[in-house]
């Protein structure tokens, strides 16, 4: 009887963890500066899950926390909800193939805001699920100071998602993110003023939204849409379409397929009505 043999793609690219590891190992032979740094948060681990525990506790420890507590808070996390770690892998996916300036998987790890601060978030919403709600306020807290981005810990985040620059999103409570979705700088998605409970957007899978893109209420936007660059979303928006200005309108429907992946913020007008 013979053997069935297993044919492996020889020319497939490793997985994430194994390549970050191998780019931090390529880094730290070529630039000695960051020698001990690329081996304390990535190559002295053995998953990525140690190395991601390692690097936020290192940013976000403080005097009044220490990297240490942290950590151990942390790994809490990921032990308690694996799929944490699994979708902090999906997001550094997302950065690496969606960002042009990204050359690989040690840029974002090490050094980009967005996504540290999205990875923050995913354990402060960890402990808020947990009723430890001081802890996850505080972690938000520190995610404003460092990183210049403000996520309410109770606020629903999906998997594959990347925060390109970071740098004033701001995201409030009953807010829900889907997957795949991408969203610059300056992003707002809140409410429209002082109404509590259910009150702010409900995002779909695959959204693209535009820098300073400001999205108010408890409202769709539909998947694979797009929010333009500086518009104002007041209204839902149907899935596939794209919205454009102050107050936004329709500008496209439909979109290209995959807004969010593409990162395309084109803007073809087609008859003249607002939403």
């Amino acid at each position: 009887m013979s053997q069935r043999l297993e044919v492996v793609d020889v020319t497939a690219p490793p997985p994430v963890w194994a390549a970050l590891r191998n780019e931090a190992y390529a880094a730290a032979k070529s630039e000695a500066a960051l020698a001990s740094l690329l081996a304390a948060v990535i190559l002295n681990h053995d998953t990525l899950g140690d190395a991601l525990s390692y690097q936020l506790a290192r940013k976000l420890g403080d005097q009044e926390l220490r990297a240490m507590s942290l950590r151990d808070t942390i790994e809490e996390a990921y032990e308690s909800q694996p799929d944490i770690v699994a979708t902090a892998e999906l997001d550094l996916k997302a950065v690496f193939e969606r960002d042009p300036a990204c050359k690989g998987y040690v840029q974002p790890f090490l050094f980009f805001k967005g996504f540290l601060a999205l990875q923050t978030q995913r354990v402060a919403h960890w402990l808020y699920g947990e009723g430890r709600e001081t802890l996850a306020f505080y972690l938000q807290s520190r995610t404003s100071e460092l990183f210049q981005v403000d996520i309410h810990p109770a606020t629903r985040i999906g998997k594959g998602v990347f925060v390109d620059h970071g740098t004033g999103i701001v995201i409030g409570e009953t807010a829900v993110i889907g997957d795949d979705v991408s969203m610059l700088q300056g992003v707002t998605l809140g409410g429209t003023g002082a109404e509590r409970g259910d009150r702010h957007p409900k995002i779909g899978k695959g959204v693209l939204l535009g820098a300073g893109a400001k999205v108010l209420g408890n409202i769709q936007i539909g998947d694979y849409a797009k929010v333009a660059s500086g518009s104002v979303v007041l209204k839902d928006v149907p899935a596939g379409c794209t919205a454009a200005g102050v107050p936004a309108r329709l500008v496209n429907c439909p979109t290209c397929e995959e807004p969010a992946r593409t990162m395309d913020h084109t803007l073809p007008i087609i008859p003249d009505y607002s939403i």
